[in-house]
């Protein structure tokens, strides 16, 4: 496995368990039915995969250690969703029997793996034939926002040179579809969808939950041991977001790919 460059601070948990199926899995719910066995793969905070269990008869979710599991175990109980089980697993090589999924879903996970077209091919190993493979995963080189303040230039230089260093891939989104291929997958339908923060609330709180990260997040502590940044180019990093979401005119775009594919 890659190592995870978001870690597991507040700020982090902060951003993802404001996920829902609606605004992260929207490409995804047309296909579900009430009959699925789904897979969840990496399922994290939870809050997707508590939806989607409302939605199909059974979901397994999995995440690669312990602290992630707990996340999504403390998710499901709060929720009191009773059709979920819980695994650790590595995507690479999932301890599920073949065939046995009609849905394998992964969010925001293949950015972050050693070896994505593996992973592919593990999630379609274990999908029925005439099954789902559903991915989305976000494109940091596609992300774009107003006004154009340079030091987030520099955070975005700086985010996706740590998660070259954790041997992942920031701009993933726009690698899904050659990814399924080399995976053996052809019948693939490919879409994009975003999110948009542009309004005072949301824009204070993606800058603020950005500006946190950068002092106090996981990755924070890999950018000044590595020597990318120093702890003041860290804290300038958190006044720059704090100033886009001052801004009236700010607005922020976040591009993700995302692929449907036919288990063959």
């Amino acid at each position: 496995m890659a190592t995870y460059t978001h870690g597991y601070h507040e700020s982090v948990l902060r951003s993802h368990r404001w996920r829902t199926a609606q605004n992260s899995a929207a490409y995804l719910l047309p296909h579900l039915t009430a009959t699925d066995r789904l897979l969840d793969v990496g399922a994290g905070a939870g809050t997707i995969t508590v939806d989607l269990a409302r939605i199909v008869a059974d979901v397994t979710a999995t995440e690669f250690g312990a602290e992630g599991l707990e996340l999504t175990r403390s998710t499901v109980a709060a929720q009191g969703v009773a059709n979920i089980q819980l695994e650790i697993a590595d995507i690479h090589a999932l301890p599920f029997d073949d065939a046995i999924f009609d849905v394998a879903h992964a969010h925001q996970v293949l950015q972050h793996v050693a070896d994505p077209v593996q992973a592919l091919r593990e999630m379609a190993r274990v999908t029925r034939p005439g099954g789902i493979v559903a991915v989305r995963d976000s494109d940091y080189s596609g992300f774009t926002w107003w006004p154009r303040i340079a030091p987030l230039d520099t955070w975005l230089d700086l985010y996706r040179s740590a998660t070259a260093a954790n041997g992942g891939e920031a701009d993933a989104g726009r690698r899904l579809l050659s990814w399924a291929h080399a995976a053996g997958l052809q019948e693939v339908a490919a879409t994009s969808s975003t999110w948009c923060y542009a309004d005072p609330d949301a824009r204070a709180w993606w800058g603020g939950m950005w500006a946190d990260r950068m002092v106090d997040s996981a990755i924070a502590r890999q950018l000044t041991t590595s020597g990318l940044a120093t702890v003041e180019d860290l804290r300038n990093l958190r006044d720059a977001w704090h100033e886009w979401a001052a801004d009236e005119d700010g607005w922020f775009s976040v591009l993700h790919g995302e692929i449907i594919c036919r288990v063959p």
